[in-house]
């Protein structure tokens, strides 16, 4: 079991950016993929962005072309750096990382986005 980390949350103006980092307590190098999602009370979490292993990253049609996640495996980091931001994207923001035989979320981080 991994223990996940997010930061980087906050309030932010519609057109604004901000970076979510997500630091494991243990190597990223053996997770079969790292993830991000989101969740607004009320509905279900929803898979923002995710990398696998081997660098191949997918987003969701809401975020595509503005949100980016990236990886630092010397850092054990996750980041997803997110631009255009807009209403929709208020949520929490929980990282996730799948070893190959289950996965695990940290607490997250909420992202509130004004107009």
């Amino acid at each position: 079991q991994v223990q996940l980390v997010e930061s980087g949350g906050g309030l932010v103006q519609a057109g604004g950016s901000l970076r979510l980092s997500c630091v494991a307590s243990g190597s990223i190098f053996s997770m079969d993929h790292m993830a991000w999602y989101r969740q607004v009370p009320g509905q279900q979490r929803e898979l923002v962005a995710s990398i696998t292993s081997g660098g191949v990253t997918y987003y969701s049609d809401s975020v595509k072309g503005r949100f980016t996640i990236s990886r630092d495996i010397d850092k054990n980091t996750v980041y997803l750096q997110m631009f255009s931001l807009n209403a929709e994207d208020t949520a929490v923001y929980y990282c996730y990382a799948n070893n190959g035989y289950g996965g695990d979320y940290g607490r997250g981080t909420q992202v509130t986005v004004y107009s």
